[in-house]
């Protein structure tokens, strides 16, 4: 009986080791966030620059495995459809270092804000729109 309980034991002791000697475990690598590569900035159309219209777009972006927006939606306005829109059709052109996770690129959501600052001081260019809109034109 003593001889049957020490088989026994050795094995159990035999099929849990074979559980630990099986392959080891892949290496884990570590995972990287989006990163911006070319960020051109948005057309600010002159007219509204030049009037000292501006604001922040502030964007939903969702970078795909190729580094690339596959979703851009408004999260909150400028106050300014042109200058949001302007602001969503240039990220959409955007390139970015995709996401990784386990050394896979995989779809990252970001959000992104894009400023339109009015020009301090004003660009020759306005003085002409000024005067073509006093005048009527």
């Amino acid at each position: 009986m003593k001889l049957r309980l020490l088989f026994a034991a050795l094995g159990t002791v035999a099929a849990l080791s074979a559980c630990n000697s099986s392959q080891p475990d892949a290496p884990v690598i570590a995972p990287t966030e989006v990163a911006a590569v070319q960020t051109p900035p948005p057309d600010y159309p002159a007219e509204l620059a030049c009037t000292g219209v501006g604001g922040k777009s502030v964007l939903r972006v969702v970078v795909g495995p190729q580094g690339t927006p596959t979703e851009v939606s408004l999260v909150t306005s400028s106050g300014n459809s042109q200058l949001d829109d302007s602001a969503a059709r240039r990220v959409r052109e955007w390139k970015f270092n995709p996401a990784t996770r386990n050394g896979q690129p995989v779809p990252t959501t970001i959000q992104v804000p894009v400023s339109f600052n009015p020009p301090d001081p004003k660009p020759n260019e306005c003085f002409a729109i000024e005067e073509r809109a006093r005048r009527g034109g």
